[in-house]
């Protein structure tokens, strides 16, 4: 009589090398669509950079230099802190610096398309949480680390942790501006403002509605309303960081809940310790 044990336990053995060679193969192909990415941004880059070196174009020439640097902490994370980045997260985190910096800054896109400034931050609130997510998980998860947070809590640290981020960048955009004078908070026109200041020593608030024009030192700025130096473009920032913090964090409750039963997207953008790479491959599929 054979042994079924025996033969279901081969059946298992195959299907398993069957598994490990499909995410083998899809593995490969990612990489290779990640080193397509890599190549030909940095063959953009270079050129940018070489063409303002020769035009002496040195703001450009430090912007490029910075996108560099960027591009380089992907790679960084992943060799010397020993944490897997997915490969989808990779991706959007490289097209994100390129976005930011040579389209963004280089290229005028902000001033160009009305709403890539808040794309951008709608994008960095969620993939913010997605690192704080992943961080705080790897950790919940470590048998040499005494933590065992709840679902709720490790959501609340990758949410305070994205704000934390988007709040960061926002002192930086405002001390460039006030210490180097720049324009990263980028103004808008309003046409109704409300001030005690106006109202001198009466505590009232005055209400100034339909303002057409703004007038410095006699001379029209010729604006059609007034104009609003960077509280406005700053607390746009923080509130689209804030929504893509909160879906990406009610999408992380429901990925742990569910954990070992079926991943779903917001696998993507998890990291995971270089050993739980299988793992996280094996959920994905």
């Amino acid at each position: 009589m054979k042994d079924k044990k025996g033969i279901k336990a081969k059946k298992n053995e195959k299907f398993s090398d069957k598994t490990k060679r499909i995410l083998n193969y899809r593995d490969v192909r990612e990489h290779k669509v990640i080193t397509t990415v890599y190549i030909v941004l940095r063959v953009i880059i270079v050129g940018i950079f070489v063409f303002s070196i020769i035009n002496g174009r040195w703001e450009n020439t430090m912007t490029c230099f910075m996108s560099f640097v960027l591009l380089m902490i992907p790679s960084f994370i992943e060799s010397k802190m020993k944490i897997d980045l997915p490969n989808v997260m990779e991706v959007i985190m490289i097209m994100f610096v390129f976005a930011a910096n040579i389209m963004g800054e280089m290229g005028s896109f902000y001033e160009k398309v009305p709403f890539w400034d808040t794309l951008l931050h709608t994008l960095n609130g969620f993939i913010c949480a997605g690192v704080g997510f992943g961080l705080i998980d790897i950790l919940n998860r470590n048998e040499k680390v005494k933590m065992n947070l709840s679902p709720l809590f490790v959501c609340l640290f990758s949410f305070c942790f994205s704000m934390t981020a988007g709040t960061v960048w926002e002192f930086f955009e405002f001390g460039v501006d006030m210490f180097l004078g720049k324009d990263m908070q980028k103004d808008t026109i309003v046409n109704s403002i409300n001030s005690v200041l106006l109202s001198g020593d009466t505590g009232d608030i005055t209400r100034i509605k339909g303002i057409t024009d703004t007038v410095v030192n006699g001379k029209s700025l010729g604006i059609n309303g007034y104009l609003d130096i960077g509280l406005i473009d700053t607390m746009k920032d923080l509130l689209v960081n804030f929504i893509g913090a909160v879906v990406f964090n009610i999408a992380g409750y429901f990925y742990i809940k569910n954990r070992g039963k079926k991943a779903g997207f917001i696998s993507n953008f998890v990291p995971r310790r270089i050993n739980d790479e299988a793992n996280g491959k094996a959920e994905n599929n």
